[in-house]
């Protein structure tokens, strides 16, 4: 159920990552999108797959670390290909993005009614919330702040399980951590 290639030890160095012209870190698995979630999350289910909708800003070094060191974990990035589509948006950004609800707005503006407070902040929302008319239908879990490779894909793994639905992520943490244990396994959690 769960990816042990955590269990490695830390020391890996970073990737080099792309930066764009918005001066956000680009990956090549992020949808090139029209910005229409409603629309992204139903064409993301149709694959079989959930939404993440990450926003980031310029400069921010937890992005950075995200960029260059979660992204670059093959069993993470594996994940999310195998799962999930990805649309970035910029905090502060004036591009026009369409709420689940229809509403029209700027990334800031969506950032805002969606109470994203800081950089990088990760909204996870599952293929079978498709078709939800509003954010707190559809999402199922957010990663805010920057979150270590491990707890990063454990986020991920939790939604993907179904896992959110029964339990709180604490729970599915330490379920995760005992089945780790029994199998001799100290994942690298740093």
């Amino acid at each position: 159920m769960f990816a042990t290639g955590f269990a490695i030890a830390a020391g890996r160095a970073a990737a080099e990552v792309a930066i764009g012209d918005d001066g956000l870190y680009e990956q090549p698995f992020f949808l090139d999108s029209f910005l229409e979630m409603g629309p992204d999350l139903d064409d993301a289910a149709a694959e079989g797959k959930g939404l993440i909708v990450i926003f980031e800003q310029r400069g921010c070094p937890y992005c950075r670390e995200l960029h260059e060191v979660n992204f670059a974990r093959p069993e993470l990035r594996k994940h999310i290909e195998e799962h999930f589509v990805v649309v970035q948006l910029d905090m502060w950004g004036s591009r026009g993005v369409t709420d689940f609800d229809g509403e029209e707005l700027e990334e800031r503006a969506l950032a805002r009614k969606w109470q994203v407070n800081f950089t990088p902040t990760q909204i996870v929302i599952p293929a079978a919330n498709a078709g939800a008319g509003k954010l707190r239908d559809a999402e199922a879990f957010r990663l805010p702040g920057y979150f270590k490779p491990f707890h990063h894909l454990s986020g991920l793994e939790y939604v993907t399980s179904g896992a959110w639905r029964e339990q709180p992520f604490q729970r599915f943490l330490q379920d995760k951590f005992a089945e780790l244990q029994a199998q001799g396994i100290d994942p690298d959690v740093w």
